[in-house]
């Protein structure tokens, strides 16, 4: 018979290990910094190779320390433990890239790189206590004393990193729009607004696509800056609280949940007015979240949309949606229909019509 004492004595073992797995998880991103920093994904894919050699990867390695040669199997261990890399020990110590390893190749066109730096850069999670104890709106006020949006127009440098990092993330999305469902959401328009969408790389690629599409982005003056159109693609300075200009589709790309819900009603009022009716084709197409429930087969995905909920409150005061939230939205902003059209991954496409 199983004794009572032991069965405490499991739990409490299982418990320590589980608390050492989380004392020890801010080491997991600092080795896929490093990683990132010393090159090795890129220098894996170049690698004409699939499998590299342990020896190899070492001797590829810009201005290794030759005392810290030892290290590079230790951490090199710890990655292939977050799937980033492969293992192959029948192969003398090879290692290959895996597909999450992929999105930190340097110059890929869906790399992560920039977005991986750039929350570590900006650690707005280390202030949640403070945050939590005054009377600022959100954690990022908290570390930087000015709101995100304050703090893009006064600082350049962190501007044009963020906009680097909007823009790395939409090259893996425009590349599922037009190649997935590029037909369906796009084919019949003549013209489409992208809201935000300053850095370009989805409307490039949307009226790349399709060559009779007009599509115009609107962003903040600073955020446009010199750009210039060419083709059927052109950039215009504006405010979208303001006006929007007239188009037949209003395309948001992860621009509603950096919102609260008064915000997000005004911007969709807004949108409603700067299209025809469904009758003539007039629809704004959203790329955001829609939370999953906690019954969903897919547990890292739903982890994943809970830290990204977490994010958002702490860093815009805003906050990601469920299905039931996202249709109350719509409602008060005066449209009739919607529909989720796909999943993308973390995000969702929704299609909604005044």
């Amino acid at each position: 018979m199983l004794n009572n004492d032991n069965i405490c004595a499991n739990q409490l073992i299982e418990a320590e290990v589980q608390s050492w797995d989380y004392i020890l998880s801010y080491m997991r991103p600092s080795c896929i910094k490093c990683a990132i920093e010393l090159g090795i994904p890129h220098i894996l894919c170049k690698n004409p190779n699939p499998i590299m050699s342990l020896s190899d990867l070492i001797a590829a390695l810009p201005n290794l320390n030759p005392s810290k040669i030892t290290f590079i199997p230790i951490l090199m261990r710890v990655l292939v433990d977050l799937g980033l890399f492969n293992y192959h020990q029948q192969q003398g110590d090879g290692y290959s890239l895996t597909s999450v390893g992929r999105l930190l190749v340097e110059n890929d066109p869906s790399n992560k790189r920039l977005i991986f730096i750039f929350f570590q850069l900006f650690k707005i999670a280390d202030s949640m206590s403070d945050w939590l104890q005054n009377d600022l709106p959100t954690a990022f006020e908290t570390a930087h004393g000015k709101s995100i949006w304050d703090y893009c127009a006064a600082e350049p440098e962190f501007s044009g990193l963020f906009n680097e990092v909007m823009a790395s993330d939409s090259r893996l999305i425009s590349n599922l729009l037009v190649s997935d469902c590029g037909e369906g959401v796009f084919e019949g328009l003549t013209s489409l607004v992208d809201i935000g969408g300053g850095t370009d790389t989805v409307a490039m690629a949307i009226a790349g696509a399709f060559p009779s599409l007009k599509c115009t982005v609107l962003d903040l003056p600073h955020v446009i800056g010199d750009r210039k159109g060419t083709g059927n693609l052109e950039f215009i300075a504006g405010n979208m609280f303001d006006k929007i200009p007239h188009a037949n589709a209003i395309f948001l790309k992860w621009i509603l949940h950096d919102w609260n819900d008064e915000d997000c009603v005004k911007i969709l009022k807004k949108c409603k007015e700067s299209i025809p009716s469904k009758e003539k084709g007039g629809k704004v197409i959203i790329i955001d979240i829609v939370m999953e429930d906690n019954c969903s087969n897919n547990e890292q995905l739903v982890q994943s949309q809970h830290l990204m909920d977490l994010f958002m409150r702490i860093t815009c005061a805003s906050k990601e949606r469920s299905k039931k939230e996202w249709e109350k939205l719509f409602l008060e902003a005066g449209f009739s229909e919607y529909k989720i059209i796909t999943s993308l991954g973390l995000r969702s496409l929704i299609e909604v019509y005044p």
